[in-house]
C-alpha cells in the first residue's frame, strides 16, 4: 500500500477526549495543518495532537497541554457530519450502505484498494484522523453483518 497507509501506524497512541470522553487516535502535524482552515491554522501550536472522532462533540483535536481545536474550523467539517467513509476519493457512508445492499460493493472497494495501493491516496493529510480510509469500509461492513 502507499505510504500514507503505513507512514506512522506503529507510532499511533491513544489519549480520552477531555470534552467528550471518547477514546482518541494520535495525529501528525502534517494532518493538523492541513485540515485545519486559514487563518486558524497558523495559530497551531506544535505539540501531540489526537483527533476526536465523535460527531456529537465539538472538539477536533486536542493535546494533553490543553490546546484545542474546534470541528467547526476543520475542512472536512461538513465531510465529518456527512458520514465520509473515504475522504480521497469522496465516498460516503450511505453511498457504500446502497451499493452493499445492492451487491454493488466490490467494485467500490477494489477501486479504493487500488488507487491506495497505487499511491494514489491522500489519507495523511484528507482524513481527518489522518489514517487510511480502507479500515472504514471494513468496520462499515461489519456492522452491517451484525
Amino acid at each position: 500500500m502507499s505510504d500514507c497507509c503505513r507512514s506512522n501506524a506503529s507510532a499511533k497512541t491513544r489519549e480520552v477526549c477531555p470534552e467528550c470522553g471518547s477514546a482518541c487516535i494520535s495525529v501528525g502535524m502534517r494532518t493538523l495543518y492541513h485540515q485545519v482552515r486559514f487563518p486558524e491554522n497558523q495559530a497551531i501550536t506544535v505539540d501531540s495532537y489526537f483527533y476526536c472522532s465523535s460527531k456529537q462533540c465539538a472538539v477536533g483535536y486536542f493535546s494533553c497541554y490543553g490546546n484545542a481545536v474546534p470541528k467547526q474550523y476543520l475542512r472536512s467539517y461538513s465531510e465529518i457530519q456527512e458520514d465520509k467513509l473515504c475522504y480521497c476519493f469522496d465516498i460516503d457512508a450511505d453511498q457504500y450502505l446502497s451499493a452493499l445492499k445492492a451487491n454493488r460493493a466490490e467494485p467500490i472497494k477494489d477501486f479504493v484498494i487500488q488507487r491506495t495501493k497505487s499511491g494514489e491516496c491522500a489519507c495523511e493529510i484528507r482524513n481527518p484522523s489522518g489514517q487510511c480510509c480502507l479500515a472504514n469500509f471494513k468496520y462499515l461492513e461489519k456492522s452491517q453483518s451484525q
